[in-house]
């Protein structure tokens, strides 16, 4: 397995924090946020390989960060391989579809795929998730139960069967049609990345990452994994304030 992390956004809500910084690198105590992911990421002994997608603005900045990892050995079991997708701006983003895909095809990836957006800070063990993946065999989400409905339209939200199976998965809806939503942390298997080239060329929005899962549902079996424990979005100032005050120390 390989991991791939997206961090090519431009986090223009968190300015001036993120005007000449990339979010992943904001600190949260002695640590940034990308240490915390990455921790876990660390906990995973199949997975040897970590891929960071980002862009032309804050590629040395990452760059810097995997080499001072590397230095100091804080991450043994990971290699670390940052990508520019060259852009700029939001104008010209690739989107984070679109970004995948670039990996993809720039260094050949054939191999199981946990694909995690670069700003999540969760606080339950990546291993449990991985071994529901390894179980079952096949495309996992991840998912988690919200009650509020306006919360949960921030979300692509899955509708499950008894066995945790996708019968309908719709991002950012309306009217949700259950109560699990899905993060952005996924596991693909293998023969699954060759259906991201598909999904652009069909014209398929490059954008938030959910919209794949939501096409590919209905090809193939998609399976959501249930975390028990927290994920916090950091977006908005009170966000990073709020993971700043409660996990710091």
């Amino acid at each position: 397995m390989k991991a791939l992390i997206l961090a090519a956004g431009y986090a223009t809500r968190l300015y001036p924090l993120t005007k000449d910084q990339p979010k992943a690198l904001l600190p949260i105590g002695g640590k940034t946020i990308m240490d915390f992911l990455v921790e876990q990421l660390n906990t995973i002994p199949e997975l040897k390989e970590a891929h960071i997608i980002t862009n032309h603005r804050f590629v040395s900045h990452f760059e810097a960060w995997a080499a001072k990892a590397a230095q100091e050995s804080r991450y043994p079991n990971l290699r670390f391989i940052v990508w520019d997708d060259n852009t700029t701006c939001d104008d010209d983003k690739l989107g984070a579809v679109g970004d995948i895909q670039y990996v993809i095809e720039k260094a050949g990836l054939d191999d199981d795929l946990l694909i995690a957006a670069s700003d999540n800070f969760f606080t339950f063990p990546l291993t449990d998730y991985y071994n529901d993946f390894m179980k079952h065999g096949c495309d996992t989400l991840l998912g988690g139960v919200i009650e509020n409905v306006d919360d949960l339209r921030r979300f692509a939200v899955a509708k499950l069967d008894s066995d945790n199976r996708v019968e309908l998965l719709v991002e950012k809806p309306a009217d949700p049609p259950s109560n699990v939503a899905i993060y952005a942390l996924y596991m693909y298997r293998r023969d699954t990345l060759p259906l991201f080239s598909q999904y652009l060329a069909e014209g398929n929005s490059p954008d938030a990452p959910g919209h794949f899962p939501e096409w590919l549902y209905t090809r193939k079996e998609v399976r959501v994994f249930i975390f028990d424990g927290e994920i916090i979005d950091i977006g908005t100032h009170d966000s990073y304030r709020e993971v700043c005050e409660r996990f710091g120390k």
